[in-house]
């Protein structure tokens, strides 16, 4: 199974990302982490990365790109995988695509989950609160949502042209969110 879960940044894909990847057995990428851990390690590309997320940017897809597809070529992620932050922009989704097509495979579904903005704006302060996440300002928070309306928004519009969307109330407790999830990604065929 290969997937993607979608949805603008404190959506809660990180914490249905456990889940999925739990349930079908395959690996969560998410390049938040790799990128946090890179900053954290103090990592040329960490170095790079963080320069971008402090400023509410995306790292730039030359970056991303390596990194995402050096990850997906591990072990763990030759039965599927499910992605989380990746891919940001239509240049990321022609990248996956080549990546996906090269192992004769396919993508299977994307999971996008909708919560209204002010809500993310509340959950990530909390978290920032909770986690201790310097970059977790309003400021920052309001920014990364712009941008995700300019640059992401725009690609789920390419996988419902490809008929492969499945829009999740991304509000409510967590269970019911992955219930939700699991009714709409269960009947899949796997590629």
């Amino acid at each position: 199974m290969r997937l993607i879960i979608m949805g603008p940044p404190g959506a809660g894909k990180g914490t249905q990302a456990k889940f999925i990847a739990e349930h079908f057995k395959i690996p969560a990428i998410s390049t938040g982490d790799i990128f946090r851990a890179n900053v954290s390690e103090g990592t040329e590309l960490g170095v790079k990365a963080k320069r971008y997320m402090d400023a509410g940017e995306y790292v730039p897809d030359e970056v991303t790109n390596l990194m995402v597809r050096n990850r997906i070529d591990e072990d763990d992620a030759q039965t599927g995988f499910l992605l989380d932050g990746y891919p940001r922009t239509l240049a990321q989704v022609e990248e996956l695509d080549g990546m996906i097509e090269f192992t004769g495979h396919r993508l299977d579904a994307v999971v996008c989950l909708t919560v209204d903005q002010d809500e993310i704006v509340a959950r990530l302060l909390q978290r920032a609160q909770v986690e201790g996440r310097a970059d977790d300002t309003e400021e920052v928070i309001r920014r990364r949502q712009e941008v995700y309306l300019e640059q992401t928004e725009p690609l789920i519009a390419v996988y419902k042209d490809r008929g492969i969307v499945h829009e999740v109330d991304g509000l409510g407790e967590v269970a019911e969110v992955t219930a939700r999830i699991f009714d709409a990604l269960d009947d899949l065929p796997e590629s």
